[in-house]
């Protein structure tokens, strides 16, 4: 009697790993073969608080999810988060940088945001901060955490993130997009059901994306993903991790540092190498795949 076995895993990919190689292969390199760190930004920290906050806001009953509440889960938020990583102390170190208030008083803006979009009374999530995971034809593992999954009978499926940034303008929807498509593709291959509604809620400018997904759409967005992974793969043998220059080489912790697209400049290299020495090295990956 024959035994199908599943084909061994040949490599695992986040959305937003596959989404860094898009933007830039050099970008990819840094984070996930060199594993070099990078300094945390206001905003960043700021996001995983809400994010938090808003995980937790769920654990209350649905009468007792107001603004107020959501509100008195910023500081233990952020308070559990500073327990786990005591360098982020080092965003108000800085003369010009953020009070701890004002760092706080922005988090708590963000939730008022998702109040003017959603009523969290009337909701009940099937999960929050799910991990989700699939290997595809061929052994590559797509993976990543999902906001939050909502679920109606008849196997209705909505999917739900949270951006504390503002909505792109209609010219960046699509890559907007591939982090929801990345979702709902690993929730077909799993469930074997098509989302009915991938949901993006912007809290910046309290904005809703709303888009439903086809199958047809899926299958043409598995072949995309393998096409990127293949890229990778190419990559990683012939060493060429050419960077790709775009506006947000200006956001980029590497330039003037690492980057070979720019000049490097001295000073900023040797503040990098002084911060980077007080950071706990990160274990070296056994295979590119190892992407955070």
């Amino acid at each position: 009697m024959s035994v199908d076995l599943a084909p061994p895993v040949v490599g695992s990919l986040s959305p937003s790993r596959a989404s860094d190689f898009m933007a830039c292969p050099l970008l990819y390199r840094f984070r996930v073969i060199d594993k070099l760190p990078e300094r945390p930004s206001p905003a960043a920290v700021r996001g995983t608080v809400v994010h938090s906050a808003l995980e937790r806001l769920f654990d209350l009953p649905a009468s007792g999810r107001t603004l107020e509440a959501a509100a008195d889960l910023i500081s233990p938020s952020w308070d559990a988060l500073l327990l786990e990583r005591p360098e982020l102390a080092e965003l108000f170190e800085t003369p010009e940088a953020l009070t701890p208030e004002v760092f706080l008083s922005g988090a708590r803006d963000l939730l008022a945001g998702y109040f003017a979009l959603e009523d969290p009374t009337r909701l009940e999530p099937a999960s929050r901060e799910q991990y989700v995971e699939v290997v595809v034809e061929g052994g590559l593992r797509l993976r990543g955490y999902v906001d939050r999954i909502d679920e109606a009978p008849g196997d209705l499926i909505r999917v739900v993130d949270y951006k504390t940034g503002r909505a792109p303008s209609e010219t960046f929807e699509a890559k907007a997009l591939f982090q929801m498509k990345f979702y709902a593709l690993v929730l077909w291959r799993t469930r074997g059901v098509v989302p009915r509604e991938l949901r993006l809620l912007y809290l910046g400018d309290r904005t809703m994306l709303r888009y439903s997904p086809e199958e047809a759409e899926l299958v043409s967005f598995e072949r995309k993903v393998m096409a990127i992974w293949q890229a990778i793969e190419r990559a990683t043998e012939t060493g060429d991790w050419r960077p790709n220059v775009s506006r947000l080489c200006d956001w980029c912790d590497h330039r003037g540092t690492r980057c070979t697209a720019h000049p490097i400049d001295p000073e900023r290299a040797a503040a990098y190498d002084a911060w980077r020495a007080t950071r706990t090295p990160a274990p070296p990956a056994e295979t590119v795949d190892l992407d955070p």
